[in-house]
Formats: C-alpha cells, structure tokens, sequence
C-alpha cells in the first residue's frame, strides 16, 4: 500500500473556462456525500494558488498568465520535492492541466538522474507552444514545456521577445530542459487536435492510443503495451485529466469530447496503471463544478480515487 499524500492546487491560470479552482472543494464535498473517508485517512497539503492574476490584463496572447504559471510550476515543483523526499506518494488534484508540468518538474527536482515515463490521459495532446497555440492558454502547453519544445516547423504565431523569453524560463523550471523525451510519452484517449499538434506527433512518432485503438485492444491491453512501452523508464507519473472520459459521463469539465472512457474503462486503466511498482506520482485535473449537474464528475473521481488509495 502506497504512503499517498494528496497536494492540492485550486490554481486555473491556465484555463479558458472558469470554475476549475473550485474541483478540489466539489471533490470534497462529493467525498461527504458519498460517505468516504479518503480525506480523512490520507494527509493533504495545498499549494497557494494565484487566481487573482486572473484580473489581471493580458500581456502575452500567446502564453496567457505564464508570468504567474512560471511561480505556480516552481510552487508545486518544490511542494512535490518535499512530499517525495519525505517518504510520500504525491497524489495531486489540481484545477487546470497546466498544473501537470510543475509536477513534473518536480518529480525531476526530486530524482535528476532517474528517466521519468509520463502516460498522459486526456481527450487532448497538450502539447502545443506560444509559436503554435490557437488559444494562448497554457493548459495546452505542459506537455510542450516539459519536452522543451517549440514546433517552430509548425509555427502559427509569431512571439514577441519577451514571450519568448518566459517560455524559456517554464520550460527550464527546476534547472532540467528537457524533462522528458518524446520516447518516455504516451497519450491515451486522445480525440481532439489541432494540425501542429499532429505535426509533432508524427514527426517524433509519439506513442498513442485514440479511441479506436482502445475499443480495438481493450483497456487491459492498453495498459499493458503502455506499461511495456515505457518499460526502460525508471519511474512513471500518471496525468488524468477528467475530459479523457466521455461527456455521457459527466459535463463537469472545460473541454469536454465525444468517444471518451466510459467511466469503468477509467477505473480500470488508472487501477492497471497503479499496481505497477514504477508509478511515482498520478495526479487528477479539470473538474469544473460550474459546467456540471449535482455533481457528479466530482462524485465519479471520489469513486476513482477510492479505488486506488484503498488498495
């Protein structure tokens, strides 16, 4: 049984819709109504958060709020430095999927000389750059940053120098740039992106599995060639963002997709991928209780994370 910690991060700087601050409370809440425990019995810890740069005017159209991203990657960078180091298990539930590089960032803090398998489950690539994002939100970005790459090939906007100058320094928080290769990688779920995004994917042939695959193989299967995949991995982080399931299972998120998980697939992919002894941390994003009717994307990641901490 894992020493979980929960970290807590209600940050949604890196967001286009609002409201995904307030999943870690609607999580809690939907804990209470369900009669679990799982906020009792493990410990938590919050990172502060700096939503309030959100009135802030937009300086970088390309790299939206990235000055305050830039804080909250080095915030939880060294949050899940410490919870690591101490013996822990970082279980994280964070606002948006930006969040996910400071993880990262910090789990390379942590262990410099380790290679680091990332699976990214998500109904999206996230791994566009200020040079191709058709939005500017860096919720779109982790994966790029912590590839330290640009996809200039690709290149839809042109950045300023000062944009420029920040990705940079989001990119080489922790002092590591690259943090990750593209052969550490696999997507699950993935059903929406944008032509760059493809690009890229193709060009590096990052491995994957879209819907098709996963109703060809089965999540067993899935699992199990993932976790072979990444085999020469010596550590592997599991990043869950809630718009890999279909929206049949709930609208409680920002950027919700058709041909998603249903929500025993979910279960049963993050269960394959918790019995492995490499995973290091898994973390849980983009619940949006604004979007959503009673609860109930809030209530179906209490039953996932039941689960797993449970075992």
């Amino acid at each position: 049984m894992r020493n979980v910690k929960f970290i807590e991060i209600r940050s949604e700087l890196g967001a286009g819709t609002r409201g995904a601050s307030l999943g870690i409370d609607a999580i809690k809440m939907a804990a209470l109504t369900k009669k679990s425990d799982i906020f009792l019995t493990n410990t938590s810890e919050s990172v502060e958060s700096l939503n309030e740069w959100l009135y802030r005017p937009i300086r970088y159209p390309f790299a939206r709020k990235i000055d305050a991203i830039i804080m909250m990657y080095e915030r939880i960078a060294e949050k899940v430095r410490i919870t690591m180091e101490a013996g822990y298990f970082p279980f994280v539930i964070a606002g948006d999927h930006a969040n996910a590089g400071g993880t990262i960032a910090g789990i390379k803090k942590t262990y410099p000389n380790k290679r680091l398998g990332v699976i990214w489950i998500d109904a999206h690539a996230d791994i566009h750059s200020p040079y191709t994002t058709p939005s500017g939100n860096l919720h779109g970005m982790p994966l790029a940053a912590s590839l330290n790459v640009n996809n200039l090939e690709s290149r839809i906007n042109d950045i300023d120098d000062d944009t420029k100058e920040r990705w940079e320094k989001l990119c080489n928080v922790g002092g590591i740039a690259p943090k990750i290769h593209f052969d550490d990688l696999v997507i699950i779920g993935m059903r929406s992106l944008e032509q760059p995004e493809w690009d890229l994917i193709k060009k590096e042939n990052i491995d994957y599995f879209d819907p098709e695959d996963i109703a060809e193989r089965g999540i067993e299967k899935v699992a199990l060639e993932t976790l072979s995949y990444l085999d020469h991995c010596d550590m592997i982080y599991v990043s869950f963002d809630v718009d890999s399931m279909d929206p049949s299972v709930s609208s409680g998120t920002g950027t919700p997709e058709k041909g998603g998980l249903r929500k025993e697939e979910a279960i049963e992919l993050l269960n394959l991928f918790w019995k492995s002894e490499k995973l290091c941390a898994l973390e849980i994003v983009e619940v949006n209780p604004l979007l959503d009717t009673n609860n109930v994307m809030a209530e179906t990641v209490v039953e996932i994370i039941q689960e797993l901490v449970k075992k």
